[in-house]
């Protein structure tokens, strides 16, 4: 009987302590992850939820305008369709400074497409454009005359016709078909 009781004491408290550890190490680790993972796809399943009913409020049941962003003509990358007033014609004038040198320019304009008004109002101050051009022209030395300036002598046109000859339409753009200095 001794010996049942030392084998029965010796075996059983190993088996004993050995079943606990295999049951909450392995056993108790897969239902806990499982009950993690639950929580979290819950959590998740939650937050996504609350998030499109409340941009669902605010854009006004769903309208989907939440991904419209609001674009600034200056951002676009198309550029505007113009057409272009090409009746102006060449102008010859001669440069400010000493000596001077001849000037030969034609200017076109460009006006919005729908802008019927702009290809009407030119025409009747075309006389006034031409004029403004010679003047504009002949206050410019050679140097300020050269290709690396031309973005701003148009900008300076375009502004000019804009702000001082016409009144009831604008040009959008000045582009030069031809621009020669003779020295």
């Amino acid at each position: 009987m001794a010996d049942d009781e030392d084998y029965g004491m010796d075996g059983g408290g190993e088996d004993a302590g050995a079943a606990p550890g295999k049951k909450g190490g392995i056993g108790g680790l897969l239902p806990a992850l499982l009950k993690w993972v639950a929580i979290a796809i819950g959590s998740i399943v939650l937050i996504v939820t609350v998030v499109i009913i409340t941009m669902n409020i605010m854009n006004k049941n769903g309208s989907g305008s939440a991904n419209v962003v609001p674009v600034s003509s200056e951002y676009t990358s198309k550029r505007e369709e113009l057409d272009w007033y090409q009746s102006i014609g060449s102008i010859s004038t001669t440069t400010s400074d000493t000596p001077t040198a001849n000037v030969i320019v034609e200017v076109v304009l460009g006006y919005k497409t729908e802008d019927k008004t702009a290809s009407t109002e030119i025409t009747k101050r075309q006389i006034e454009i031409k004029d403004f051009l010679r003047r504009y022209f002949s206050a410019k030395s050679k140097n300020e005359l050269r290709v690396q300036d031309e973005d701003k002598l148009k900008m300076e046109i375009r502004n000019s016709i804009n702000d001082d000859i016409l009144t009831r339409s604008k040009i959008r753009d000045v582009k030069f078909m031809t621009l020669t200095v003779i020295e």
